[in-house]
């Protein structure tokens, strides 16, 4: 029987083995395909709880706007799950995100706002001009400011996908490997394989350019979705037991192996996931599991550098 409306697809993406990419002796590495929820990411998960408890408690008024800064992904995804609910949305993102993401935003009803970036550089300053702006604008317009790094609703959205990837790996992970962006996805991932298994092995990735969980300073970068600049709020709840830099040259180049040599076409998050994924492998043994996550499709990507041959800065 068919399940009213587009939001009950969102959850219950494939877990798959990445089988040419392994080496002997190594443990094996595991997926969750987020490309497959609706929006082709993650972020459908954490958009739907965000959005439904603040219309649950009154902070998102029936007819509504809601307001956020994003770097696209997240943007997409509240802006989706606002248009299945009924609500009008603004985003304030820039054109150091990929034009596919921002023109699915206004596909989806968003009005969307786009801050200037330094030669299309991700970077801690244009990070914070973006949350700049979004509170400024909700201020004035009385809307609700979704303010994704503080709002902790997000986290309960990622809490079911820990327990996917446990279920779906037959209650035997070794070690979680993912990146690190508002932190949420880490945090709630974590939380949920850690009920069933406290030993878990959880590890953290961030842009090599831009170590800052790792204590050094802020740099561009070229990996969306992760990397903002500056600590998160949540990182302190992540309780991780390491920290993996990837560089954005090897997270592409990991991103154009997976589609040549798996078939898998993703960003380049996904791409930073394995790489620090296929690490973790060799620090393990044979009979481990390490799991991480697919963050989203490549579809977000194609006029980027990521696919067009260029090479990261």
């Amino acid at each position: 029987m068919a399940e009213s409306g587009i939001l009950a697809a969102i959850g219950g993406t494939p877990l798959i083995e990445l089988a040419s990419l392994r080496e002997p002796g190594r443990a094996r590495v595991v997926a969750k395909l987020e490309g497959q929820n609706p929006t082709g990411s993650l972020k459908d998960r954490m958009a739907l709880a965000v959005v439904d408890r603040a219309a649950a408690s009154g902070r998102l008024s029936p007819g509504g706007r809601l307001v956020e800064y994003t770097g696209g992904s997240t943007g997409t995804s509240l802006a989706f799950v606002c248009a299945a609910r009924g609500f009008d949305s603004t985003m304030v993102t820039s054109d150091a995100f990929s034009a596919e993401k921002r023109d699915h935003m206004r596909a989806l009803g968003a009005d969307v706002i786009e801050i200037p970036s330094e030669g299309g550089r991700i970077t801690r300053e244009l990070i914070r001009a973006m949350m700049a702006r979004a509170k400024e604008l909700s201020a004035a317009s009385g809307a609700f400011y979704a303010d994704q790094f503080e709002n902790r609703d997000a986290t309960a959205g990622y809490e079911p996908l820990g327990e996917e990837i446990r279920a779906q790996c037959g209650g035997r992970v070794d070690a979680f490997v993912h990146a690190v962006g508002t932190a949420h996805s880490l945090v709630g991932c974590a939380r949920a394989l850690r009920r069933h298994h406290p030993a878990i092995r959880v590890v953290a990735v961030e842009p090599a350019e831009s170590p800052v969980l790792s204590g050094g300073e802020p740099g561009a970068h070229h990996i969306e979705g992760i990397g903002a600049g500056f600590v998160p709020p949540l990182w302190n709840e992540v309780d991780a037991d390491a920290i993996e830099p990837v560089s954005s040259a090897d997270a592409m180049a990991m991103s154009r192996r997976l589609a040549r040599e798996e078939g898998l076409f993703v960003g380049t998050s996904s791409g930073a996931n394995v790489v620090a994924a296929l690490r973790e492998a060799e620090r393990l043994g044979p009979d481990d599991t390490v799991a991480t996550l697919l963050c989203d499709s490549g579809l977000k990507y194609l006029t980027t550098e990521l696919f067009r041959g260029g090479d990261a800065d």
